[in-house]
This record gives C-alpha cells, sequence and structure tokens, in this order.
C-alpha cells in the first residue's frame, strides 16, 4: 500500500498534479493548437496536449519502438467528456481496439476512430495510468514523472484543468492477462517508427505521455521520446 503523503488538493477532485516536470512549460502552442504537417516531440517522461478539430487526424509514432504512450481524448467544449475504455470495450466488444474501431466517450459518444495501426497491434486497455501512489507502493520516497502528472500538466499548460484521470489508451503497452488470470508487465513488441493514427470525430483534445515507468520493464526501463503530428 501507500506509505508516503502528498500534498492534499485544494479541489474537491483529482484533477492537481502533485508535482511537476518539463511539461508545464513546454506546450507546443498557447491554446494546443497544431502547425499542420509539423512533427512535435513528446520528450521522455513528459506530456503534450494537442487540439483536433473534427475530421483532422493524429499520427502518433512509436520512434524506438519501445516506448509506451498513455493517450487520452477529451471533449475540447466539455473535459468532463472524455474517452472511456470501459465504454469503448462494451461498445466495440473487444479489450484493444483495432483499425475501423471507434473510442468512445463516457457519455458513449464516438470521439475518435482508429484508423491505422503498423504495429502489431498489442496495446492496453486495463492498467491506470502510473501515478505517485504507483511508485509510493513500489517503494518510491520522492516524486516520480507519472502519466497521471503529465496528464494534467499537459492540460495545464494550454490553460485548461480536468476534474479526474481518465483510464488511458496505452499504446503499445504490453501487458497480457495470462490463463490464471494474472497480468504479466512485459516489455512492447512494436518496432522503431509503428505508428497508429487517430481521426477525430468531435473536437478533442489529445493527451499524451511518454510513460516515465522505469521500474517495470514496459519501457525497457528506459523511457524516451515519441512523437506526433496532425492531418486534415
Amino acid at each position: 500500500m501507500s506509505t508516503h503523503t502528498y500534498p492534499a488538493c485544494c479541489e474537491k477532485d483529482n484533477g492537481s498534479a502533485l508535482g511537476t516536470n518539463a511539461t508545464l512549460s513546454s506546450p507546443i502552442s498557447a491554446d494546443g493548437t497544431p502547425v499542420i504537417g509539423e512533427v512535435y516531440t513528446v520528450p521522455a517522461r513528459c506530456g503534450r496536449a494537442v487540439r483536433l478539430k473534427k475530421g483532422q487526424v493524429i499520427r502518433i509514432i512509436n520512434t524506438p519502438g519501445s516506448q509506451v504512450c498513455d493517450t487520452w481524448l477529451f471533449n475540447s467544449a466539455d473535459l468532463s467528456e472524455f474517452s472511456s475504455m470501459e465504454h469503448t470495450r462494451a461498445f466495440i466488444d473487444k479489450i484493444i481496439p483495432q483499425p475501423g474501431d471507434a473510442l468512445v466517450t463516457n457519455q458513449r459518444r464516438v470521439i475518435g476512430t482508429l484508423l491505422t495501426d503498423t504495429s502489431p497491434g498489442v496495446h492496453d486497455t486495463l492498467i491506470a495510468a502510473c501515478d505517485l501512489y504507483r511508485y509510493s507502493n513500489m517503494g518510491i520516497t520522492e516524486y516520480h514523472d507519472s502519466c497521471a502528472d503529465n496528464m494534467r500538466l499537459a492540460l495545464n499548460a494550454i490553460g485548461l484543468r480536468a476534474r479526474e484521470v481518465p483510464q488511458p489508451l496505452n499504446l503499445w503497452m504490453n501487458t497480457p492477462v495470462n490463463p490464471d488470470y494474472t497480468i504479466s508487465w512485459l516489455p512492447t513488441v512494436s518496432k522503431a517508427g509503428d505508428y497508429v493514427e487517430i481521426r477525430a470525430e468531435l473536437e478533442c483534445i489529445v493527451v499524451m505521455s511518454a510513460c516515465p515507468q522505469d521500474i517495470v520493464p514496459i519501457n525497457g526501463c528506459n523511457p524516451q521520446d515519441v512523437h506526433f503530428s496532425v492531418s486534415e
């Protein structure tokens, strides 16, 4: 169980970061609007947020091949509506989306469509974003970058705030459920340069975190950069 006490959030929700990193000071633009076709970096251990219009497509690139990217889609008009993995699993009757599948929100509306996946298609929709309490449970006693804080900070960097940290789509995360119902924490099976493409079906904010997990081997214990671009 978590043994470290972190600063209490001043809000009655789960929306405030419990630490900080370079995510907060380096948005892609003031409001997250991208330059179409420009390739952006999500630095290792950090997050980025990008604003998509309906119909635009984001390509998220696993540049090293070994990196997990926690990914969220929020309705731009109302951040309390977001891509929900539990609702998506019921909508598509699968635990991992494949090309052609919808990503739906907690209001059961389609917010994105997975168009392309050049990897073997091994992703995760079951595991919560890593957070400070997770690292505390693993014996870390000081601040550790986390996907939960990266999401919060990436939104803060473009002037936004969500009241919770939803379950992310963990791109390239290899956490199979075994026959005895245990979960394994394995390295990715993707290769350098593999990418997914997601089309926005609502105006949305896509948030990505280059997962900072360096204890279990999902990133080969060596977090690295990922990249993304937006097309019309």
